[in-house]
């Protein structure tokens, strides 16, 4: 389980693809290291990731995961180019302020960057969705995770499949978004919880609906 909180801005220094899937290298990420072992679990731009291998020193501090295939259908991972930098966050701590929202790092879908305009200090940032199955748990006001990172949801459009969040001046400085162009892909997941209440509702209905018919002998 993660928050959204972004923790550091890691760098992908190797990419080694096979058949399989890719190897990935993140370096610069020895400030989150310090705790780490073989088999944690970290978020790269939103994408819950298992640590092969680390190093906390060496080159500012290194680590290896694995993504296969599915995740790189799934996610901008296999997009990325050495060089580059990554969101990253460890997955939460029992003892930590949990200031963001519940986030599985399980990327549903990717979106499109369409425009950003600034607003004062802050931007505001438009996306589009190539599937609209998630629609129904973007809210105005309401979460959404975009590349690892927790934000509000600032304005929804479900005809146009295009949402909006507002990135203010700090943020800008802490997630890699703020220097994404218009163009670029971005990992997007759902709210958790809006997920499981649309379940629960629709499932509630469907037997409603069938004990009503089989009242009348429909």
């Amino acid at each position: 389980m993660f928050t959204g909180l972004i923790e550091h801005l890691g760098t992908v220094t190797s990419i080694l693809r096979d058949a399989g899937g890719c190897t990935l290298t993140i370096g610069d990420s020895g400030a989150i290291l310090g705790d780490c072992h073989i088999g944690d679990s970290i978020a790269v731009n939103g994408a819950c990731l298992t640590v092969t291998a680390f190093e906390k020193e060496e080159k500012g501090g290194w680590f290896e995961v694995w993504l296969a295939n599915e995740t790189l259908a799934r996610t901008d991972l296999g997009e990325r180019k050495e060089g580059e930098q990554v969101n990253l966050e460890r997955a939460m701590g029992a003892d930590v302020r949990f200031g963001g929202h519940f986030v599985q790092a399980h990327v549903d879908t990717t979106a499109v960057v369409v425009s950003k305009r600034g607003d004062g200090d802050s931007v505001r940032v438009e996306f589009e969705l190539g599937d609209e199955a998630l629609l129904p748990y973007l809210i105005e006001k309401g979460y959404v995770t975009i590349d690892g990172a927790s934000l509000t949801l600032t304005r929804v459009d479900d005809a146009a499949r295009r949402f909006e969040v507002m990135l203010i001046q700090h943020t800008q400085s802490k997630i890699t978004l703020g220097r994404k162009a218009v163009g670029a892909k971005v990992n997007i997941e759902a709210d958790m919880v809006g997920k499981y209440v649309a379940k629960s509702v629709t499932t509630l209905v469907d037997r409603a609906v069938e004990a009503a018919l089989g009242r009348r002998g429909l």
